[in-house]
Order: structure tokens, then sequence, then C-alpha cells
């Protein structure tokens, strides 16, 4: 199983760790990209703050976050499973998971990134902010910069198991499954039941949740039908539409009245 997870906007600190090597990271089909991604933002971020805060759409009160793109290649490095936090990581609470729990995780996990196109949690990166909504001046949007490596190097990475997409629109933008490769992925939305909108919180505790059920059962769901039972004997309630036709992907419904 391969899960694909948006990363967090807010990051932890990057620490006092040994600084970033990009050859060292998952997924070196990427690496070209990433250099290219790496480049542009940290000479952009050294060479004019107010236009980099411009392109990175951040307020005054995040100046700072500037600065610290600006020293990515020398900052410390972190796992990304650490680097990244908000609500949808504290839900899943990596550092608290079981030794078998973190070594599934370890395995299964993807968190895409405008910076990186796409992590392992055990991936060592600095604290960085670019999202993928961002407009570089020579690269350009980052979601389009990504769609070709993405394509060449994400199928290999699915395997012939299962896909669980659990990311926002933004960084699915980047890649979205094609083929043999969509008929076994599964989209998850979480919805309120009573109302049956999409509440944010909700939506990213509740995928938090869902992932690590899933890591510390050590439930290993080969398609998108077996995760449905294997959510529902987790105690979710879900609603599942298969695909409407070859290379769509299923659409699963989560429905909960309360993060608790």
């Amino acid at each position: 199983m391969l899960v694909l997870l948006p990363p967090s906007e807010g990051k932890a600190s990057s620490g006092r760790g040994a600084p970033l090597k990009p050859e060292s990271l998952s997924l070196p089909g990427l690496g070209e990209a990433r250099e290219a991604v790496l480049t542009e933002l940290v000479d952009l971020c050294a060479a004019d703050e107010d236009k980099a805060r411009d392109v990175l759409g951040l307020s005054e009160g995040l100046r700072g976050e500037v600065a610290k793109n600006a020293a990515l290649r020398t900052a410390g490095a972190r796992p990304a499973g650490e680097i990244y936090t908000g609500v949808l990581y504290d839900a899943l609470g990596l550092a608290s998971l079981d030794s078998a729990a973190k070594r599934r995780a370890a395995r299964s996990l993807l968190v895409f990134s405008g910076l990186w196109g796409a992590v392992r949690v055990t991936d060592r990166i600095p604290s960085y902010r670019c999202s993928m909504g961002v407009k570089l001046p020579g690269l350009g949007a980052l979601a389009g910069h990504w769609r070709a490596p993405m394509a060449e190097v994400l199928p290999e990475a699915a395997g012939t198991g299962l896909v669980l997409d659990l990311r926002s629109a933004a960084y699915a933008a980047a890649w979205k499954p094609k083929g043999e490769v969509a008929g076994r992925t599964a989209t998850v939305r979480v919805l309120h039941a009573p109302t049956r909108k999409v509440v944010s919180h909700f939506n990213k505790a509740t995928k938090g949740r869902i992932v690590r059920s899933l890591l510390t059962d050590g439930a290993a769901p080969k398609d998108p039908a077996e995760l449905v039972e294997a959510l529902r004997d987790l105690g979710y309630e879900v609603e599942a539409q298969a695909p409407a036709g070859a290379g769509k992907s299923w659409a699963l419904d989560v429905l909960v009245d309360r993060v608790h």
C-alpha cells in the first residue's frame, strides 16, 4: 500500500542535525527537478526578501520564512515525519507508533511537497516554506513543474498494490494516477455526516486517524474494495463509489459526526 499525503503548512524547526544531502532522498528520479526548485528558491530568497515574500504569498509576520529558505543548503535536516506538523500529523502521531507501525509508515507513506516533489517520512529535510501553489519566476507553477517527473517516477513507487490518496487538490495536481494504477487508487473525502459538507478540521484530523488506524492494525488491503472493508472493520463509516470507467479511481466518503 502506498499512502499519498499532503504536507503541513506549518513545520517544526530544522534543529541542529547534519544539513540536507539531496542525493540521499527517496525517489532519486525526482533529483533533477528537486535541484531546479531548490536552486531557484534559495537564490530568490537570498537576493530579494520582498520579492520572495510576494512570490511565496507570505504575510509580513512570516518574513522570517524567507531567511529560512535562503539557508536551506546549510540548515540542519530532520526526518520529514518530524518536520511536518499540523492537524493531520498530530492525529497520525508518528512518534508514538510502535516499532512495527513505524516500519510500515516508512514503507508506505509518501508526502507531497512543492519543494521536494515527494518524500518518505524517513527522508531527512530542513524546514522550509514553499507550497505547491507557488509560481516561481523561472520555473513557473510548481504543480506543472512536477507533473512530468512525477509521471515517470510515481507509477513505479506505486508498485502493484493499493494507492490511498489523501492529498488536497493543490498537491493532487502534481500527479494524477492513470491507467491501471488509477483503478487501484482510492481517493478519500471526509464529510460531516449531519451536513454532508467537507470541514477542514474534520477532514485533516480524520485522515490522520485513518492512516494511524491502518498502520497500528497492520491492515494490508490489496485494492480499494479491501480497503473499504478494512476501514469498516476499524469502525469507520464509509461509502464507496467504484470507478465509472477505465482509468478512473475509486471515491470513498468517510462520514464523521465529530472529531474526538
